[in-house]
């Protein structure tokens, strides 16, 4: 079964990684779909290339996965590259609520398509994208929690 996992990405964290990888396999084939939102330009640290450069540098050793941007609706990238499910991961009751509504509606609009989520680590289950930007930023140590690739393009960022 090939399926997409889709976010933003800003930037990449282990707990995006560790999904990936359990991902990688449980399916024939991941495709991370890296979301290029032209209404959130200038909101994102990282471009859309940077953060696929990033994603493609992390996940090299997983033979079954590949990494694209897309813009528009999922679904529709779904279907264009063939995929049968959205792969999402869940850290919190907070994200389901979410992720239940998005799945639902993803559905409508393209029956068939199921969302399966795979629950986050417990050791990465407190990490977000915001939350090691704002570390970041301010100096802090995210080398724990974020791959090699992320903690290099932070720190070419941030110095």
């Amino acid at each position: 079964m090939h399926v997409v996992y889709p976010g933003s990405f800003d930037p990449l964290t282990n707990g995006h990684l560790d999904v990936i990888q359990r991902a990688s396999r449980l399916f024939d084939k991941v495709t991370v779909a890296v979301l290029e939102n032209p209404n959130k330009r200038g909101q994102y640290l990282f471009t859309a290339e940077e953060r696929l450069s990033i994603i493609r540098e992390a996940t090299a050793h997983l033979q079954n996965v590949e990494a694209h941007t897309f813009s528009g609706l999922l679904v529709d990238f779904v279907r264009r590259v063939g995929a049968q499910a959205i792969v999402k991961g869940l850290r919190a009751v907070s994200d389901y609520e979410y992720e239940l509504q998005m799945a639902h509606l993803n559905r409508q609009l393209l029956p068939g398509l199921e969302t399966l989520f795979i629950l986050a680590a417990t050791r990465y289950s407190f990490v977000s994208s915001t939350m090691v930007k704002e570390i970041a930023r301010y100096g802090g140590d995210v080398s724990k929690l974020v791959p090699p690739a992320t903690l290099r393009a932070l720190k070419a960022k941030f110095g």
